[in-house]
């Protein structure tokens, strides 16, 4: 019986011994609604660290919280409250898209090691041309229509781009032209999204997917002239306000106001943002070495973070690990929660806050001079330049002017 005993017990021990998460290229697949959105990601070893990387189009998105304990991995997606987690077998992996803040909405996730491909492999091989600029109009499932500009680039049957919205872009898309069929994905660490579409002459028809739960479907048609919405007058100041007012809680709990002396006489910057929101990382990577830049001439940034759950301890723990993995130099406080409903509850002089992030730029005479929903990062190609030249164009305006608050 001891014999059996002791063999039983080696035996699980070898069973469970940290096995090897290989390094080079894998091929990840959520399953997103019966749907296949594939990534790839590379891991690295890095002395005795290991390092693994989301790709996105032109996107490499760090991941540096990856550990190996008995058969599986974990890896904690960017400074997301997300995480990757599966067991290893050689070349596979199996396992779970995990959202912390939401169970529910946790996604099957596998992978192949040696695998570097979207939906299919890349070929040079004549496919339907969806190339170019087109005038898209997405419905929601409660029959809402949002305005898009989609900009797609292909070559062979390789195809990247992504989809303006009011409220901000879907960033990196990378994908493959199948049988004629547009077929778009992207994996952000919190965000999984398929786009599938079919072309017809110039008209595009097709859906998107979007975690467990979201579908909707969009059209469009291709035009050079397809353009957006004035993303600088969707939010605006309630009649009779002409300033921003609050008293929210910084990380340390100090309460935090654009009437402290700290800002007075300055343009100041206020950031809406959720550290949940890819579009709002992509601002902060914006922001944070633009104002390292330029602070001394007389310019501050103060971060509203809104995020998933209103408990300020979590909140905090939150943007403390935003603060750190960004580098975030400038002020950020807890605003409230990331329902849009209740966060323009917070600021009332607002009419509305649409979405995140939202930006608001304040002159020296602590008047708010523009306020620009949405952000067009720099998945967008030209619309990023422009977004960078018009703010630059702002500032420096308002820095020219006398301060008289």
């Amino acid at each position: 019986m001891r014999i059996l005993v002791l063999l039983f017990i080696v035996s699980v021990f070898f069973q469970t011994q940290a096995v090897d998460l290989k390094v080079g290229t894998w091929r990840g697949v959520i399953d997103c609604q019966g749907h296949e959105l594939p990534f790839t990601f590379d891991v690295v070893k890095k002395d005795s660290r290991l390092l693994v990387y989301l790709k996105n189009g032109a996107e490499k998105i760090e991941l540096d919280e990856v550990s190996v304990f008995g058969d599986s991995v974990k890896m904690v997606l960017h400074i997301f409250d997300a995480e990757l987690r599966a067991k290893i077998n050689d070349n596979q992996l199996t396992g779970t898209f995990v959202k912390n803040y939401a169970p529910q909405a946790n996604q099957p996730f596998r992978a192949t090691h040696g695998e570097n491909y979207r939906f299919v492999k890349n070929s040079t091989e004549k496919q339907t041309d969806y190339s170019g600029k087109y005038q898209i109009e997405f419905t929601n499932a409660r029959g809402k229509k949002i305005p898009s500009v989609g900009l797609f680039q292909q070559t062979g049957n390789h195809l990247t781009g992504s989809f303006l919205t009011p409220t901000g872009d879907y960033r990196y898309l990378e994908g493959n032209v199948v049988d004629g069929t547009l077929m778009l994905s992207s994996f952000d660490g919190n965000h999984a999204y398929v786009f599938i579409a079919s072309k017809k002459g110039d008209s595009l028809k097709g859906d998107y997917y979007a975690g467990k739960l979201t579908h909707e479907t969009f059209k469009g048609i291709r035009s050079e002239q397809a353009k957006m919405p004035d993303a600088e007058s969707l939010t605006y100041l309630k009649p009779g306000y002409d300033k921003i007012d609050f008293h929210f809680p910084d990380l340390n709990h100090k309460l935090i106001s654009p009437a402290d002396d700290k800002y007075k006489n300055k343009v100041v910057i206020l950031q809406i943002l959720g550290t949940w929101c890819p579009n709002c990382i992509d601002e902060t990577n914006f922001l944070v070495p633009w104002y390292n830049t330029n602070r001394k001439r007389g310019v501050e940034i103060i971060g509203l973070a809104y995020e998933r759950k209103e408990d300020f301890a979590y909140a905090s723990e939150r943007v403390k690990k935003m603060k750190e993995k960004l580098k975030v130099t400038y002020d950020l406080v807890i605003a409230g929660t990331d329902n849009t409903e209740k966060a323009s509850q917070t600021l009332p002089m607002l009419n509305k806050i649409m979405g995140f992030p939202t930006t608001i730029i304040i002159g020296k005479d602590g008047k708010v001079k523009n306020i620009h929903t949405g952000f067009e990062g720099p998945g967008t190609g030209i619309y990023f330049e422009q977004y960078k030249e018009r703010f630059n164009q702002i500032i420096n305006e308002l820095l020219a002017q006398k301060g008289t608050q």
